[in-house]
């Protein structure tokens, strides 16, 4: 009998499977993306319904299987239940973990993208930042973690206090790039450069929450 593996990580799926079963896909530290089913989960009675929500951070016990995990138990650090009472800040959300969802891989060190969605679903509910401004920076410091951004591309041609932003958050840690704001062009800039790099490492690939947001 295999040991039971511990998880740091968040959901970032979830979905019905059978009658009261669910199946989630969560972003952890050390395995990657991975799949586990939480059997029972749907009942309203059941001890993991609330750990397997999507935005729940936490530490998770699963058991391993051939070709997924079974989650035996949870411990919840944040649920993040301030994005459930605000929609637009939900959506970000919810396109931040689609995201994250399609760039990431399984038995990978995925420890500097957890940190970023983290901080930046943090950054939602903070009411001093602009949506916007924390979707150009989680989008320009996933390419950056994912190792696709060529900074000697944007060298020329942009305002100073821009290039200062991408070099900040080239230099920085993932949990730490959320610090600060910009204004008229440089942020304008900025999220033209973020749109532009995030699509294209995602090959063009359309995202459903990304579709809801631009029609607000």
């Amino acid at each position: 009998m295999q040991p039971l593996l511990n998880v740091t990580g968040m959901v970032l799926k979830t979905e019905p499977a059978g009658e009261y079963d669910r199946r989630v896909e969560i972003l952890t530290v050390s395995q990657g993306k991975i799949s586990a089913f939480a059997k029972g989960a749907r009942r309203q009675t059941n001890h993991l319904m609330a750990a397997t929500d999507l935005f729940v951070f936490g530490d998770f016990k699963l058991y391993p299987g051939r070709s997924s995990y079974t989650m035996t138990d949870a411990s919840v650090k944040n649920f993040f239940s301030e994005l459930r009472n605000d929609y637009t800040a939900a959506m970000y959300g919810m396109y931040f973990l689609e995201a994250v969802s399609y760039v990431t891989r399984e038995n990978s060190d995925s420890r500097e993208v957890l940190k970023l969605l983290y901080q930046a679903l943090r950054a939602l509910t903070h009411e001093a930042y602009e949506p916007e401004l924390v979707r150009a920076v989680f989008e320009l410091k996933l390419v950056m973690c994912e190792g696709e951004f060529n900074r000697d591309a944007y060298k020329e041609g942009y305002d100073k206090t821009t290039l200062y932003a991408l070099d900040f958050l080239l230099a920085t840690a993932a949990e730490k790039v959320f610090s600060f704001r910009l204004k008229d062009i440089a942020f304008k800039e900025l999220k033209g450069i973020a749109h532009k790099e995030i699509k294209k490492m995602n090959g063009g690939h359309e995202f459903n929450s990304l579709a809801m947001i631009d029609e607000m």
